[in-house]
């Protein structure tokens, strides 16, 4: 079963570097970060039912 406590934790600090991202003008860098954070959760997601 997935830890859903960490895939959680993990969304939530890519936010919240995406928003610091976007404070300081960087939407592209806020885009990548969130992509990024939604692929490893998804991953792992998937790796605990293998």
């Amino acid at each position: 079963m997935p830890d859903f406590e960490k895939l959680y934790y993990g969304m939530v600090r890519a936010s919240e570097a995406a928003l610091r991202a976007l404070e300081q003008g960087e939407v592209l860098k806020a885009q990548s970060l969130l992509i990024a954070a939604q692929r490893r959760a998804e991953q792992e997601y998937l790796d605990a039912y293998e």
